[in-house]
């Protein structure tokens, strides 16, 4: 999950762009027929190191979509991003999805899949391995690859933690 110092404190402010990861369309048999509604789940980020996540339910598509940004912005989180790469390597789990997240060199591209993808480039990600184990459920997997970006921590943060020069925590 992510940490209390990497919360952010208002999405007005912000320039996010969103993306559609899934879209569910659910029925429910009445006595009156068939009743279709739709849930989406939308990933935001201003692809400069904010991201967050939202599912929005409706009887319509684009009143699914609106919802699901809307709880997106509510839910944003701070990344830290190393040079187009996550400063290092860290895995997470969501239910029944595993995801491990590998910074790459510079030219390496985002090698996920779907839903881990839409989320990457939204935090503006540029150069990423990932490996996704267990479920493929969109969900999870959007889920598990936050949490593993707010685990995420910057060489600052490191050497601010240990109490040492940024130089240090480079050269060992």
């Amino acid at each position: 999950m992510a940490t209390k110092n990497n919360k952010v404190k208002s999405a007005s402010d912000l320039d996010l762009k969103d993306r559609l990861v899934a879209i569910n369309r659910v029925t429910k048999v009445t006595k009156g027929g068939r009743t279709f509604t739709f849930a989406a789940i939308v990933v935001v980020g201003n692809e400069n190191g904010i991201v967050g996540w939202g599912l929005g339910k409706a009887n319509e598509v684009q009143a699914a979509i609106a919802k699901g940004v809307e709880a997106a912005k509510k839910n944003i989180i701070k990344v830290p991003v190393h040079k187009g790469t996550i400063p290092h390597e860290q895995a997470a789990k969501f239910g029944g999805s595993r995801v491990i997240l590998k910074p790459a060199s510079h030219g390496t591209g985002v090698k996920a899949g779907g839903a881990m993808r839409a989320v990457l480039e939204s935090v503006g990600v540029t150069d990423v391995l990932c490996k996704s184990k267990g479920s493929s459920n969109p969900h999870n997997l959007v889920k598990a690859t936050i949490a593993a970006l707010g685990e995420m921590r910057s060489p600052a943060q490191v050497a601010q933690n240990r109490g040492v020069s940024l130089e240090t925590v480079f050269n060992g």
